[in-house]
């Protein structure tokens, strides 16, 4: 498990694109038959995947950064699959997720297992956690059951779907706000005009992106924005302080999972589109 000390919302205006990538972008998810694990001091997240092709992965803690007996004895998890096929084992429980599928694993939950249907289209497992103080249950919930709202229009390029999984009125957490937005074809923009919330983290896994394609992931103050420029399966860790909105030179889709003070999902500090710089 990598540890990311990350900075302040003075220090980063004098951080090139290098030094800010160092501390917030994240770069390498998805590798085959492993569990990758970022551990972030903002708000003590934890955003990772596991990728079994070829055998099995366990979710383990590690002793030196949890100093935890396993990995939920004072965490919560939210999985979301972008790959194929894939089983989670949840303390002898198994869990069939297909494709966008989604998975909360509460507190005090021992033993989590990944793995694949097939080893020729294994299953992408994407996870995000935050620390924990209540047990709740452990919970599936298929694409096709997560509630969906539609913002945007195609004039302003950012027609686009979000989808709600973990939220006060459907999965049940602590503190884990967790789902995933599609853009239409022909759409690029998403969150705009951007916002912070000073009361709580975000981290955007991009994906569903071309090749040849790629993601400008705004970042920081509102009055002194940078970029970061990603491509297919990377994420961004985004603090309190700072914006988080992106456009690309295509459609894509990305998953949002939040941690905080609080779980209002429109609890939102709108920018205008005249203070952006």
């Amino acid at each position: 498990m990598e540890i990311r000390f990350t900075t302040d919302n003075a220090s980063y205006k004098k951080m090139t694109t290098a030094e800010l990538k160092k501390l917030f972008l994240i770069d390498k998810l998805f590798h085959e038959d492993e569990v990758y694990m970022i551990y972030s001091d903002v708000d003590r997240s934890i955003t990772g995947s596991a990728v079994p092709k070829n055998e099995k992965l366990k979710l383990l803690s590690s002793k030196k950064e949890m100093a935890a007996d396993y990995f939920l004895q004072r965490r919560e998890i939210g999985i979301i699959n972008i790959g194929g096929n894939g089983l989670i084992t949840a303390d002898g429980k198994e869990f069939s997720l297909e494709q966008k599928d989604a998975l909360y694993i509460g507190k005090g939950t021992k033993e989590i297992e990944f793995s694949s249907l097939s080893s020729e289209k294994p299953a992408k497992f994407y996870f995000v956690s935050y620390p924990a103080h209540k047990e709740y249950p452990t919970v599936h919930k298929k694409f096709s059951d997560a509630e969906p709202v539609e913002l945007g229009s195609q004039k302003d390029a950012n027609k686009r779907t979000i989808y709600k999984y973990i939220h006060p009125k459907g999965i049940k957490s602590c503190q884990l706000v967790m789902g995933l937005t599609e853009l239409d074809e022909g759409n690029v923009w998403n969150t705009m005009p951007v916002h912070t919330h000073q009361r709580r983290s975000e981290v955007y896994m991009y994906f569903n992106i071309n090749d040849d394609a790629v993601v400008f992931h705004l970042f920081g103050e509102p009055n002194e924005t940078r970029h970061f420029v990603l491509r297919n399966g990377q994420a961004v860790i985004s603090p309190g302080w700072s914006v988080h909105s992106g456009v690309a030179t295509q459609s894509y889709s990305f998953i949002w999972g939040m941690g905080g003070e609080n779980q209002d999902f429109d609890d939102m500090d709108w920018v205008p589109m005249k203070e952006l710089n």
